[in-house]
C-alpha cells in the first residue's frame, strides 16, 4: 500500500481491534516492510495516539489508553450502534446525559459518509424517544460506584428508603442493574452481613473507602435475575380471574401485549387468568377495555374498581 495517509488510516483501524499485533503480521496486511511499519507507529505516536510495543516472541504493537481521546477510526456497523446509543441516551434516566448524548451525536453525523447518515437519519425520524418519568440518577453516583465494583473497594453513602427513613450503609458494590429507567445496586450490605438492593437515585455522598473486599459470588443466577427476585418479593403477584361477555378473539385483541391467558368457555364468552403486581393497573385496564366484565377474583381488586366507581360517580354527580 504505497498511498501513506490511506495506509495510516488503515494501521490505525487493526490496532483499534482489542488485540496484540506483530509488526509482521501489520506488514502482511498493508503489503510494506516492518521497517514502514515501525515508522508508520512512530507517526502514529506523534499524532497522540498511544501505540504500545510488547516484547518477546509474541510480542507485537497495540492501542492502549492515553491521556486524551484521538480520534476513533469505526466501521459502518459500529457508527451506526454508536448513533442508536447516543440516541436512546438522549432520553436516559441518568441526569444531565442529554446534552453530552446530542452534542456527541452531532458531532459523529457531522462526520458520517452519506450513506450512513441517510441510515441514522432515518432511524431518528422512525424512532420516538419517551423522556418522561422515572427518578433522574447522578452520573457521579454511578461513576463512584462503577469504579468501585471494579476495583473491589468497599464504600460508604447515605440512603433514603421508600418510607422515608435514613440509614448509613457500608457495603461492598458488586453489579449495576439497569431496569428500566430505575437504575438498582447490588451490594453486600457489611453491618447487616447479607444481600441488598438499593435504588440508585436514593443514594447520596458514596465515599470508597480504600479497603479491598475479595469477589463474592452473586446470588441468583446473575444480579438481573436477583433483583426481579427481590422486586418480586415487594411486590407479590396476585392471580386475577375475570370472565368477559365477549369471544376469547375479540378480548386477546383488546389486551394487546397484556400478559396472562384468555380462554374460551362453552357460552362463547371468554376468561382472563394473570398474575399482576398492581390492583390499581388490573383496575384500569379492566375500564379501559370497554367490554362488559365480571370479576371472579382476588377480591382487592373488587374493591379497588367499587372505589374507582364510587369516585367517577361523586365526580360527575
Amino acid at each position: 500500500m504505497t498511498d501513506t495517509p490511506a495506509r495510516m488510516l488503515r494501521l490505525l483501524s487493526l490496532l483499534q481491534t482489542p488485540r496484540d499485533w506483530s509488526g509482521t503480521e501489520l506488514a502482511e496486511r498493508l503489503a510494506v516492510t516492518t521497517r514502514t511499519i515501525r515508522r508508520d507507529v512512530d507517526r502514529l505516536r506523534e499524532l497522540g495516539y498511544p501505540v504500545e510495543a510488547t516484547m518477546g516472541s509474541v510480542g507485537g504493537y497495540r492501542l492502549v489508553a492515553g491521556k486524551a481521546l484521538p480520534p476513533l477510526l469505526l466501521d459502518d456497523e459500529e457508527a451506526v450502534a454508536i448513533a442508536v446509543g447516543l440516541r436512546a441516551a438522549a432520553g436516559s434516566a441518568v441526569d444531565g446525559i442529554e446534552e453530552a448524548s446530542l452534542r456527541a451525536l452531532t458531532k459523529l453525523e457531522q462526520v458520517l459518509p452519506p450513506r450512513l447518515r441517510y441510515r441514522v437519519g432515518a432511524l431518528g425520524g422512525a424512532v420516538v424517544t419517551m423522556t418522561g418519568g422515572g427518578p433522574r440518577v447522578d452520573p457521579a453516583t454511578l461513576t463512584a460506584l462503577a469504579g468501585a465494583i471494579a476495583h473491589h473497594e468497599r464504600v460508604r453513602f447515605a440512603y433514603t428508603a421508600g418510607d422515608g427513613a435514613e440509614t448509613s450503609r457500608h457495603a461492598e458494590p458488586q453489579r449495576l442493574v439497569a431496569s428500566g429507567r430505575r437504575w438498582y445496586l447490588v451490594a453486600w450490605d457489611l453491618a447487616r452481613e447479607d444481600w441488598r438492593i438499593f435504588r440508585v437515585d436514593r443514594l447520596a455522598g458514596v465515599t470508597a473507602t480504600g479497603a479491598r473486599s475479595a469477589p463474592r459470588p452473586l446470588p441468583g443466577a446473575d444480579a438481573a435475575e436477583f433483583v426481579e427476585s427481590k422486586l418480586r418479593d415487594l411486590w407479590p403477584l396476585a392471580a386475577a380471574v375475570v370472565d368477559f361477555d365477549a369471544p376469547a378473539d375479540v378480548v386477546r385483541s383488546r389486551l394487546g401485549q397484556a400478559p396472562g391467558e384468555v380462554d374460551p368457555l362453552p357460552d362463547g364468552t371468554s376468561r382472563w387468568r394473570v398474575e399482576a403486581d398492581r390492583v390499581d393497573w388490573m383496575a384500569v385496564r379492566l375500564l379501559m377495555l370497554d367490554l362488559p366484565f365480571h370479576v371472579r377474583s382476588p377480591q382487592a381488586l373488587i374493591d379497588r374498581l367499587r372505589t374507582f366507581g364510587e369516585r367517577a360517580r361523586d365526580g360527575t354527580a
